[in-house]
């Protein structure tokens, strides 16, 4: 019914002479105590969502859904007190440091500006030389941030997934890491984006890292079943405002 009206060209059939994109998915699974925190978490929910109002609390929801999300990152970023390790975090410090000794620069997104402080603690342990990028950043610091990562030998640019999703041209890195998923697989296209576009030199690699049997399995099936829709009709992706109090639980 749209296809007289909808004119769609990808960037593959435009672009032509962009290099090879790989996207490759990580499954990490979690460490005895944080799978007790997570399962925990994860329970509580439940037994709340059975009192709320799945139209009236969404922001609640939400709420809650975004620390089972972190605990996924890191429990640390929830708990305080927490002394255990984040299998996720481990995985990635050892992707970086594997990416950086074989000669890559790396764009590493996340949504929570918590996390990246996280990251960019390991990194200075590892002596390894970075930019962080979010919200807070200022618009002339921004193209002085891109243009010297782009430039110089800096190998990781943290970014937060909301600040520095679009606008930005960083052809100088040719790995990207989501460290998390986001609810539209679209802003995670755009963010990976950045180093895939025109002056883009090299084969980019983007690896996704998800933890095993939690809420981010759940996001990752959610985003393929949406980009599969929107493949089918090209309308517009929905969001966790829309979706009922079953299809929450159902994310559990």
């Amino acid at each position: 019914m749209t296809s007289p009206f909808i004119l769609r060209r990808l960037k593959k059939e435009v672009l032509t002479e962009l290099p090879d994109k790989t996207e490759t998915v990580l499954i990490t699974e979690m460490d005895e105590e944080q799978k007790k925190l997570y399962f925990a978490h994860a329970a509580q929910i439940k037994a709340e969502l059975k009192t709320l109002d799945d139209k009236s609390d969404k922001i609640k929801i939400l709420a809650m859904l975004t620390r089972l999300r972190q605990i996924c990152c890191d429990p640390s970023l929830v708990y305080e007190n927490y002394e255990g390790e984040s299998a996720k975090l481990e995985q990635c410090m050892e992707l970086v440091k594997s990416c950086v000794e074989s000669g890559h620069k790396i764009l590493l997104f996340s949504q929570f500006t918590t996390m990246l402080d996280t990251i960019s603690e390991r990194l200075n342990e590892e002596n390894i030389t970075y930019f962080t990028l979010t919200g807070q950043t200022k618009a002339k610091e921004r193209l002085n941030l891109v243009n010297s990562f782009n430039e110089n030998d800096v190998n990781v640019f943290l970014i937060s997934l909301k600040a520095g999703g679009t606008g930005l041209n960083l052809t100088g890195a040719d790995i990207v890491i989501h460290f998390d998923p986001w609810w539209n697989l679209s802003a995670e296209n755009q963010a990976s984006d950045r180093v895939y576009r025109i002056g883009q030199k090299n084969n980019v690699q983007i690896y996704k890292l998800i933890t095993k049997d939690t809420i981010e399995e759940k996001m990752r099936d959610l985003q393929i079943k949406k980009a599969n829709l929107f493949d089918t009709a090209v309308g517009g992706e929905g969001d966790i405002t829309n979706m009922t109090a079953d299809e929450i639980i159902s994310l559990l």
